[in-house]
């Protein structure tokens, strides 16, 4: 089973490298790594040019920032693998997690997996409080629509047969994707499971962009996707 490993990225100069290294020695086999730059101007492309480029599969340029969702619309449409990963280019998620988030596909149990924060015992750095309230109201209003029971629905970690990816358009450009993808993938007939993962959030300081607007969007992404498509 090919997996591609779907990475977008916008001025992350600081992690880019080292997530990919660690993605290239994360414990799976016949990957494909695709790295989507939504126009970084911080030095990031430089890096991928230079340094990057001969230890990834492709990495693809916008031209435009356009947002999270955009990156992976476009690196979705480039995957080659059964089996397709998120992966965001800071250090928040940990690579070395793939088998247990790959393990209910290839055990044929599953067509969609979700890394969940918020279940089971891994570790997990203390950061926002505000951003787990809203995190875990998001969850609940979009499990309460699309009739879910996910613990995270806005985790990065996401896991999909890439024949699901193939059945939805997404539309959303930034953050709205999250809701988006979760509204979308209830409305199939799919088998969704959700495994515990460990999180080493960061702050504002070392470079994470959600913010309050975000959370609105996700807000309207959930009413729209989930009552009006």
């Amino acid at each position: 089973m090919k997996l591609s490993i779907v990475i977008p990225c916008y001025n992350e100069v600081r992690t880019i490298r080292t997530i990919v290294d660690r993605v290239r020695a994360a414990p799976v086999t016949n990957t494909e790594i695709i790295i989507v730059d939504d126009c970084s101007i911080d030095g990031t492309r430089d890096i991928l040019r230079l340094e990057i480029a001969p230890l990834v599969d492709r990495i693809l340029y916008h031209d435009v920032n356009q947002g999270k969702g955009a990156a992976l619309r476009t690196g979705f449409a480039a995957a080659t693998g059964e089996v397709v990963l998120v992966q965001d280019a800071d250090l928040e998620y940990d690579p070395n997690e793939y088998p247990k988030l790959l393990a209910p596909i290839e055990r044929g149990q599953a067509d969609v997996v979700y890394g969940s924060r918020f279940a089971g015992g891994e570790a997990h750095r203390i950061v926002y409080f505000w951003h787990m309230v809203g995190n875990k109201f998001l969850t609940l209003l979009s499990n309460m629509l699309t009739n879910l029971n996910l613990t995270d629905m806005e985790t990065c970690y996401k896991v999909f047969k890439r024949e699901v990816l193939q059945r939805i358009t997404i539309e959303e450009n930034r953050f709205g994707f999250e809701p988006e993808i979760t509204a979308k993938i209830a409305k199939l007939d799919l088998v969704i499971y959700e495994v515990g993962i460990s999180y080493y959030g960061r702050t504002y300081k070392e470079g994470k962009k959600i913010g309050w607007r975000d959370g609105f969007r996700a807000l309207y992404s959930i009413i729209k996707y989930n009552l009006f498509r």
